[in-house]
């Protein structure tokens, strides 16, 4: 008989899903680390994970078994590519499991924001009719940097062209296709920073992009200036956006990540912050996108089954 299939992080209600597709899967839901992860995972060839769960070189040293590594998710930073591959370990990502859904969750975070939608509803449900105090800001005429148009901030691009906003963005590979299709202007990191209204990004988290929000960048971007992070929490430099909040620099921070994000001591004042609106690492979790995680998951274990190379494997990039 052969080794059952580990999957890991999975949410009860998708439990079922799984199990159509293999009867015999250990499926466990809580985040695991160490000795624990490693006696989940001891014996088999395939174990599927999503962000939290790490494959560091220690814990694949104890699964000499282990074949494949299926995480359900674009990013995977949290699995240790260099040491799978000198163990033969094939990794594969889910590259896009549904690039609308962050792009709307931007959206969902700046209008629900910007128009005092919380407010207000706190307001009616107290019995209370006074508009006053609630006046909102509106996207129509407003510039919006977008940092990165890979598949979101490219989504996110053709949203802000539909609400009738100005759209600056920078990226190492521009598209000019996209750039003519929604009047859209690559610039330099300068004067994105100084010529937006609301910054949003959408890069991934990487040695060159860690804290590119630091203290030295508010300095340079407008007075009440709106920032939106459904990236990585690492992108942005906790403290210094926490600064930038209480001097005003910032108007609002619109986080569904943060850094470190579940250390919520170390993230006890920014969330604190009226100015601060976070959710729970969400904008990925819709009904479509996470079903198509799945489904790609699936698809890359039947590949590898087969004796394929998974289209969605991932390489180690050379350094050359």
């Amino acid at each position: 008989m052969s080794s059952p299939i580990v999957f890991l992080e999975v949410d009860k209600e998708d439990a079922a899903h799984i199990r159509e597709h293999y009867s015999n899967a250990v499926i466990h839901g809580g985040v695991l680390e160490g000795k624990k992860l490693i006696n989940v995972c001891k014996g088999a060839k395939v174990v599927s994970c999503f962000i939290y769960t790490k494959f560091t070189q220690d814990v694949l040293n104890e699964l000499p078994q282990l074949k494949l590594i299926c995480t359900r998710s674009v990013g995977f930073n949290h699995i240790d590519l260099a040491a799978c591959e000198k163990k033969g370990v094939t990794v594969c990502n889910v590259p896009d499991y549904g690039s609308h859904v962050i792009a709307e969750h931007v959206f969902a975070l700046l209008l629900s924001t910007l128009r005092h939608i919380p407010e207000a509803d706190d307001r009616v449900e107290a019995g209370e009719f006074d508009y006053h105090g609630l006046k909102g800001m509106a996207l129509k005429g407003k510039t919006i940097g977008i940092v990165g148009t890979g598949k979101i901030g490219s989504v996110v691009a053709r949203i802000a062209h539909g609400f009738g906003m100005h759209i600056l963005a920078m990226d190492p590979h521009p598209q000019e296709e996209l750039a003519q299709m929604y009047g859209m202007r690559y610039v330099g990191k300068k004067e994105l920073f100084a010529g937006s209204d609301i910054i949003t990004l959408h890069v991934p988290a990487l040695k060159e992009t860690q804290h590119m929000l630091n203290a030295n960048a508010f300095v340079t971007m407008r007075n009440g200036v709106v920032i939106v992070n459904t990236a990585r929490g690492e992108l942005i430099e906790s403290d210094a956006l926490l600064d930038a909040l209480k001097s005003g620099k910032v108007s609002y921070a619109l986080l569904d990540v943060i850094e470190h994000e579940r250390n919520f001591k170390e993230n006890k004042k920014l969330i604190a912050h009226p100015n601060a609106i976070t959710t729970p690492h969400i904008a990925f979790y819709a009904d479509d996108s996470t079903r198509n995680m799945y489904e790609d998951c699936f698809e890359s274990i039947e590949q590898w089954q087969r004796g394929e190379e998974p289209a969605h494997a991932v390489r180690v990039k050379s350094g050359k």
